[in-house]
């Protein structure tokens, strides 16, 4: 499982890595651009939107994982023992059905644009691409959300065995 884990932790810093270059890169030469060459290039812009987009999404898988999302955790702080675990796996669940939801839209919407082969204005881009984003992040959140409940339900498991142990 924490195998899964690492791997999933290293393609999204790989993703997150290349699109902030990308964006960076981008957004840099539009501000040179515009002040100084006055070039017609659209592109520029919608290059750093679209990874703009995939930071935010894969962020947001991080920031789950990472538990450095906003939450309210006044009434888990005061949880303790076997229903706070309980707790927390219901808030798990939660999540995961939110995302399976969003997921299987993701990917019905990603298909629908690879039939209908729509491109981007400026990039000419097939827009199942920037599309893809929603797929890739919430496929990432379902997993490692789904990692994170087995383990959550393994603790409880032993926990509960411990005590009735002693």
């Amino acid at each position: 499982m924490k195998k899964i884990l690492k791997s999933l932790t290293s393609i999204e810093n790989f993703i997150m890595v290349v699109t902030f270059s990308i964006m960076v890169v981008c957004s840099f030469a539009q501000v040179i651009n515009r002040n100084f060459f006055k070039l017609p290039i659209p592109w520029f812009e919608e290059a750093s939107i679209y990874c703009m987009i995939y930071m935010a999404l894969i962020g947001t898988e991080v920031g789950l994982r990472d538990g450095t999302q906003i939450a309210v955790t006044a009434v888990l702080d005061k949880l303790h023992g076997a229903f706070k675990g309980i707790v927390m796996i219901f808030s798990k669940v939660v999540v995961l059905i939110f995302s399976s939801s969003v997921l299987i839209s993701a990917i019905h919407l990603v298909s629908k644009q690879v039939q209908t082969g729509q491109t981007s204005s400026a990039l000419h881009l097939p827009m199942s691409i920037p599309y893809a984003a929603l797929v890739i992040s919430f496929a990432m959140i379902v997993l490692v959300q789904i990692a994170f409940t087995v383990e959550l339900v393994i603790t409880l498991i032993r926990e509960k065995g411990k005590e009735s142990e002693a």
